[in-house]
């Protein structure tokens, strides 16, 4: 499975000391050089990155498409929606609404931090979402609508 992550769901699952989840998830994720960049402006983000063997930073072949992004996106994202569809990846990870929508435009399966958490309990590699998303928010700052986390909650069944 390939799997491309943009900055927010690593720095955030960082920020909660966390972000082993991916890894036991996914085996293997794929960064762009730009998203290496921005993950590594905070020094203890930088110092785990260049210690994982299963996060890999790639170069894009074709630069094209980051280009045309790159005019309505930040960096990062634009450079991880190019290297999803120039690998064919099976996901990206990525939080920011209009970076999903243009992904999905080019048939990107795109998934977030809080599909992430879902699918981490639907696999039993956590007993619960809810203490994930509280830490998220107030230790990671990460923003959400309670009325998302009211049906999140629900959805996995711990209303």
């Amino acid at each position: 499975m390939i799997v491309v992550s943009d900055t927010s769901p690593i720095s955030n699952l960082l920020q909660i000391d966390e972000a082993d989840l991916l890894c036991r998830l996914f085996h293997k994720i794929i960064i762009p050089a730009e998203v290496f960049a921005e993950i590594c402006k905070i020094e203890s983000h930088k110092e785990f990155l260049t210690k994982q063997d299963w996060i890999e930073t790639a170069t894009l072949s074709d630069t094209h498409l980051r280009n045309i992004l790159a005019k309505d996106l930040d960096s990062g994202e634009a450079e991880a929606i190019a290297l999803a569809v120039e690998l064919k990846a099976d996901y990206l990870l990525m939080d920011e609404t209009k970076g999903r929508r243009f992904a999905e435009n080019y048939g990107i399966k795109v998934t977030g931090i809080l599909g992430v958490l879902i699918k981490a309990k639907e696999e039993g590699l956590i007993v619960e979402v809810k203490s994930y998303l509280l830490r998220l928010v107030n230790d990671a700052g990460f923003w959400l609508n309670p009325k998302v986390i009211e049906k999140i909650l629900e959805f996995v069944n711990e209303k």
